[in-house]
C-alpha cells in the first residue's frame, strides 16, 4: 500500500532562513520523523506566520501528518459540526489547521499547485456553508424567513452563494478575499412574502461574512468581498435571481462577463444557481466570435495598470506578482479574453481554472500549444511565488521584496540562490509581458499601410459615417483603423471601383459593425475573403452584411477542410440541438448551424475549392441533414400537446432537386409529408386529435418550423405543390391513399416527379416502405408514346408560360435544364428505373430507343454546363442575371467554372448546348397534338 504521510511524499525542503525560529519549532515536534521534522522547522523559520499556526497547532498537526489529505477532510466536515455558541473559534481554529498542513504539503513539494489551492478552497466552501446556515437558522428561529423551517437550511432556503475569481476557479492562495455574490430564488415564496423574505437574506448574509471576516483573539477565517453583485452602490447584499438577471441582461459589462467565468454556485440551493448561471449564458457566452472582448480587455488591463501605478520596465524589488507587467493577472486575462472570444460556440471553453482554460484553449486551435504550455508554467511559477509571499506574515500581498534580506528569505523558501532566483523571476516575467504584448497589440496599433495605390470616388467613402454599423463611437473608431486595410485589398483587385461600390453596398446593409470590425482587425486574412465576396458576389455579401456572424466559422478551424458528408452532418446538428432545450432556441440554433454551413458551401464554390456539381451535392446533404434533424425535434413538440404520431408515424419524402441530391444555393425545398395511421384513429394526448387532423398539422408545424421568419431569419422556403391534388390536396397523406392516387390516378408529370423522389427523415421502417412503393410503380415500364406524347405536350405549355430572358438564363425554354430533367425522367419512366439521377435517365432512354449514344452524350453535358451556370449564377445573385451589371469579378467567377476564357466564349458555350439540347429532344418527341383537339 502507498504510503499516504506527509514525510513520505516530501520532494524538496526550504533552507533555514532564522536559526533560533528554526530551534524552537524543531523543539515543538519531538514526534516527527527527523527528515519531516527538519523540513517544517526550515519553513517556521522563514515565515513567522507559520511558526505562530505551529505554536498552536502542533499536536493535531503530529497526527495530521500520517495522512494529510484525511486530516483536512475531517477538519473541513467538522465546520458543519460546530455549535452556535462555538462555530466563530471552530471555524478559526479549522482555518489554521489547514493553512498549516496545506503550507507545509506545498513547501515541501507534497504537493502540486492544483492540490494546494483545491484545499484552500475546499475550507473556504464549508466555512461559508457553515457560516451561512448559522446566519439563515437564526432568521428562521425568529419567524423572519416566511414559511421556511429547520429542515430547509438543507439548502439554504432557496439562497445561493456565488464563489467568484479565484474561489469559484478553485484557485484560492492563502491570503486571498473570497468574492461571493448572493443570490436567492424569489420562486420559493409567496409576492407578499418577497420583501420579508429578501430582508431575513440580508440578515443572514451579513451574519455569514461577519462570522468569517471579522478580526477576534483567534484571528479571521477569511475576508469577504462582496461587491461584486449587480450594481452594489444600490443593492443590498442579497438580491433576488430575477432581479440579478434582469440586471445582466440590460446594464452587464465585460468585466462582469468575465468574472461570471469563474462563477461557480458553491453554498446552498446550487441546483437553482445552475439554472441561474444557464439563465446567464447568453450574457456570458455570446453566439458569435467576440473579438471586441480584446479591446474590452486591454483597456482594463491599461486601467488596472494606471490605477495602481504599474507601468514602466519591468525591475524586480517591489514588482507586484499579480497586476504588475508580465504578472499572474495578464495570464488571466489573456485566458479569460479567448474563452470569451469563442465559448459561445464551444461548451467545452468554458473552463473555470486558468490552468484548465489553458490547455483546452490549446485542444482546440485557439492557442497555440507552445504558448499554452508556456503561460502555464510561468502561471505555476508565479502562483508558488505569491504563496511564499503570504506566507510570510498571512499578509494579502503580491509585491516582490524591496531589501536583499526579504529576497534572501524568499530564496530560503524556494530553496534557490538568491542571484538565481531573481534570475528566473525576471525571465519569466519579461517572456509573459511580450507574450501578452504580441496579443494584445493588434487592438491598439495602427495598420502600417501605405495609401492605396488608387484614388477612390471620396463621394462614396464621405457617405460611409451615416451607414448603420458606423453610426456608434466605437464602431466607427475601429473601422477608422481597418479601413486603411480594406482600401488597401480594394486597390489591389481588377476593378477597384467596381469592388468599392460593391462594398459599399455590402456596409451599407450592415446593421452594426462592432463584432465584426473587430474581427476582421483580429484576424487581417479575413479581409481578402470579405473584398473577394462582396465583388464577385452580391447575394452572397448581401447574406454576409445581415449575417456577419458566419465568418465565425472560418476561423472556427476546418471551415477549410474535408466535407463530412451527410450522416456526420446530421449528427452534429443533432449534438448541437441537444444542448437546448427551448423549442424556439433550437429552430434559431438550427438556423444560425445551417447559415454557417450554407456559406461555407458558397466561399467554397466561389474561392475554386469545389466546382458546381460538388456544391449542389453539399446544399443538398446540409438540407436533408437539417430535415432529418429537426423533424424529430418539431415532432417532439407537437407530441407534448397532442400526444406521440399515431400509428407508425410520418416521413418526409424529398422532391426534385432535393430528391436527386442537387440543389443551388436558393433552392427551394420539395416536399411531401407520408403517414400510416395503421388502424388508429386518434391521437393520445392531453389534447387528442383526429388522426387525418393531427398529421396535416403536425406538418405545418414542420413547415412553420423551416419557413418562419425567427432571430436568425429562416431555413428554408417549402414547396408542396406536388403533393397528391396539387395545392387542393391535404398537406399530408396517408400512404394508404398515395398508394391508391398513384395506381389508380395519377397523371404522367406525377409519376415523371416520383423518378426523382427520395425518403428524406422519418421512421425508417415506414420509409423503406414508401420506397418500395415508388420502385413497385415506376417498375412498371410505362408505355413509351404515351409519355414521350405528355412530354410533348407539356414542353408546349412550359414554352407558352415563360421564355427565357437570353443566354445566362439556363433553367426554363428548349434545351435548357428543365427542358433536359423532363426528358431524362421520361426515359426512367419508359425505362422501369427508380434511379434518381439524371445521366440514369438518359440511359434508360438510351436503351429504350429514345436516342442513340451520341445523343445521350450531348445531352449529360448541356446538363452539367446548364446546372453549372446555375448554381453559380445563382451564388452571385438570387435576382436575374444581367450581364452588363455583372461586373468582372462576377464575369470572371462564371468563366471560370465554366472554363471559358470570356463571356462571349460563355454565351456561345451554352447557346450552342442549348440548340444542340433542344433539337436532340425535339426530334425524340411526337408532334404534340393542339390542346383541346
Amino acid at each position: 500500500m502507498t504510503d499516504q504521510s506527509l514525510a513520505a511524499r516530501i520532494t524538496r525542503s526550504p533552507r533555514i532562513y532564522h536559526r533560533e525560529r528554526a530551534q524552537d519549532a524543531a523543539a515543538l515536534l519531538p514526534d516527527l520523523a527527523p527528515d519531516l521534522r527538519d523540513m517544517v522547522s526550515a519553513a517556521a523559520s522563514t515565515a513567522p506566520y507559520l511558526m505562530a499556526l505551529l505554536e498552536k497547532e502542533a499536536d493535531w498537526l503530529t497526527q495530521a501528518v500520517d495522512n494529510p489529505e484525511a486530516a483536512l477532510a475531517a477538519n473541513r466536515d467538522a465546520a458543519a459540526e460546530f455549535a452556535p455558541d462555538r462555530l466563530a473559534d471552530g471555524l478559526r481554529q479549522g482555518k489554521r489547521r489547514m493553512a498549516l498542513l496545506t503550507g507545509l504539503a506545498d513547501l515541501g513539494g507534497a504537493w502540486s499547485l492544483e492540490e494546494v489551492t483545491g484545499a484552500l478552497t475546499d475550507y473556504a466552501d464549508a466555512a461559508c456553508g457553515a457560516a451561512l446556515r448559522a446566519g439563515l437558522a437564526a432568521q428562521i428561529k425568529r419567524g423572519k424567513l416566511p414559511g421556511m423551517t429547520k429542515d430547509d437550511l438543507a439548502d439554504c432556503a432557496g439562497m445561493v452563494v456565488f464563489a467568484m475569481g479565484k474561489m469559484g476557479a478553485r484557485e484560492l492562495n492563502y491570503s486571498s478575499d473570497i468574492d461571493l455574490i448572493c443570490l436567492f430564488d424569489e420562486s420559493r415564496f409567496e409576492p407578499d412574502d418577497f420583501h420579508a423574505a429578501r430582508s431575513a437574506f440580508v440578515k443572514a448574509t451579513r451574519a455569514m461574512s461577519g462570522t468569517l471576516s471579522d478580526i477576534t483573539a483567534q484571528g479571521y477565517v477569511f475576508r469577504t468581498d462582496l461587491r461584486l453583485r449587480p450594481d452594489p452602490a444600490v443593492t443590498p447584499v442579497c438580491i433576488a435571481m430575477e432581479a440579478a438577471e434582469r440586471y445582466y441582461e440590460s446594464l452587464g459589462r465585460t468585466w462582469e462577463r468575465a468574472a461570471y467565468i469563474k462563477a461557480r454556485p458553491a453554498v446552498g440551493a446550487t441546483a437553482a444557481g445552475e439554472t441561474f448561471l444557464q439563465s446567464l449564458r447568453p450574457f456570458v457566452w455570446r453566439r458569435h466570435l467576440d473579438f471586441a472582448a480584446i479591446q474590452d480587455a486591454h483597456d482594463m488591463r491599461l486601467a488596472i495598470r494606471e490605477h495602481k501605478g504599474l507601468g514602466g520596465p519591468i525591475t524586480l524589488p517591489g514588482h507586484d506578482m499579480k497586476l504588475g507587467r508580465g504578472g499572474i493577472r495578464e495570464i488571466e486575462f489573456f485566458t479569460q479574453t479567448r474563452q470569451l472570444i469563442a465559448g459561445g460556440r464551444d461548451p467545452e471553453l468554458r473552463a473555470r481554472g486558468t490552468l484548465a482554460g489553458l490547455k483546452v484553449l490549446a485542444e482546440k486551435n485557439w492557442v497555440p500549444q507552445e504558448v499554452a504550455e508556456a503561460l502555464s508554467d510561468h502561471y505555476r511559477a508565479h502562483r508558488t511565488v505569491e504563496h511564499r509571499l503570504q506566507m510570510v506574515q498571512d499578509a494579502q500581498t503580491h509585491t516582490l521584496p524591496r531589501s536583499k534580506a526579504d529576497f534572501e528569505r524568499l530564496a530560503c523558501m524556494m530553496d534557490m540562490d538568491t542571484n538565481a532566483l531573481e534570475a528566473d523571476l525576471h525571465r519569466r516575467l519579461q517572456a509573459v509581458h511580450d507574450l501578452i504584448e504580441s496579443f494584445f497589440a493588434a487592438t491598439r496599433e495602427e495598420p502600417q499601410t501605405a495609401s492605396p495605390a488608387h484614388q477612390f470616388d471620396t463621394s462614396v467613402l464621405d457617405r460611409w459615417p451615416s451607414y448603420p454599423a458606423l453610426r456608434s463611437e466605437r464602431g466607427a473608431d475601429i473601422f477608422g483603423r481597418l479601413k486603411p486595410l480594406l482600401l488597401d485589398r480594394l486597390a489591389r483587385s481588377a476593378k477597384p471601383d467596381e469592388g468599392l461600390l460593391a462594398f459599399d453596398g455590402f456596409l451599407s446593409g450592415l446593421p452594426a459593425g462592432v463584432q465584426l470590425f473587430s474581427l476582421l482587425r483580429a484576424n487581417p486574412q479575413l479581409g481578402d475573403l470579405l473584398v473577394d465576396i462582396v465583388a464577385t458576389s452580391p447575394a452572397l455579401a448581401a447574406h454576409l452584411s445581415r449575417n456577419s456572424g458566419v465568418f465565425d466559422a472560418v476561423i472556427g478551424g476546418d471551415f477549410f477542410s474535408e466535407w463530412p458528408g451527410q450522416e456526420p452532418l446530421t449528427k452534429m446538428l443533432q449534438d448541437h440541438l441537444a444542448q437546448e432545450t427551448d423549442y424556439e432556441l433550437r429552430l434559431d440554433g438550427t438556423r444560425r448551424w445551417a447559415r454557417e454551413w450554407h456559406f461555407r458551401i458558397g466561399v467554397h464554390l466561389l474561392r475554386g475549392l469545389i466546382d458546381a456539381a460538388t456544391a449542389s451535392r453539399q446544399y443538398a446533404e446540409l438540407a436533408q441533414a437539417v430535415l432529418q434533424a429537426l423533424w424529430p425535434v418539431v415532432v417532439d413538440q407537437f407530441a407534448t400537446r397532442h400526444g406521440p404520431p399515431p400509428g407508425r408515424g410520418a416521413v418526409i419524402l424529398g422532391m426534385g432537386s432535393l430528391g436527386a441530391g442537387r440543389l443551388t444555393p436558393t433552392s427551394d425545398l420539395d416536399m411531401l409529408v407520408i403517414y400510416d395511421a395503421d388502424g388508429v384513429d386518434t391521437s393520445d394526448g392531453r389534447r387528442p386529435l383526429a388522426t387525418r387532423t393531427y398529421y396535416a398539422r403536425l406538418t405545418q408545424a414542420m413547415i412553420t418550423a423551416m419557413t418562419a421568419p425567427m432571430a436568425q431569419g429562416k431555413l428554408y422556403d417549402i414547396d408542396m405543390r406536388l403533393r397528391p391534388s396539387g395545392n387542393q390536396g391535404p398537406v399530408a397523406t396517408s400512404l394508404a391513399s398515395f398508394e391508391s392516387y398513384q395506381k389508380e390516378q395519377a397523371w404522367v408529370w406525377e409519376h415523371l416527379a416520383l423518378t426523382r423522389a427520395r425518403v428524406i427523415a422519418g421512421p425508417g421502417d415506414l420509409g423503406r416502405d414508401v420506397e418500395a412503393l415508388r420502385q413497385e410503380i415506376l417498375g412498371r415500364a410505362a408505355p413509351r408514346d404515351n409519355v414521350l406524347g405528355e412530354v410533348a405536350k407539356m414542353r408546349l405549355r412550359i414554352a407558352a408560360a415563360r421564355s427565357p430572358t437570353g443566354p445566362l438564363d439556363a433553367k426554363t425554354g428548349a434545351g435548357r435544364l428543365q427542358d433536359i430533367e423532363l426528358f431524362a425522367q421520361a426515359g426512367a419512366l419508359i425505362g422501369g428505373t427508380g434511379a434518381r439521377e439524371i445521366d440514369a435517365g438518359l440511359a434508360a432512354a438510351r436503351a429504350a430507343g429514345v436516342i442513340n449514344a451520341d445523343a445521350e452524350a450531348a445531352l449529360s453535358g448541356a446538363y452539367t454546363n446548364a446546372w453549372t451556370l446555375i448554381c453559380a449564377k445563382r451564388l452571385l445573385s438570387a435576382k436575374p442575371l444581367d450581364a452588363a451589371a455583372l461586373g468582372q469579378a462576377g464575369t470572371s467567377f462564371l468563366c471560370r467554372v465554366l472554363d471559358c476564357d470570356d463571356l462571349s466564349a460563355l454565351e456561345a458555350k451554352v447557346q450552342a448546348d442549348y440548340a444542340t439540347a433542344g433539337d436532340i429532344i425535339a426530334a425524340a418527341l411526337p408532334e404534340p397534338a393542339q390542346e383541346g383537339a
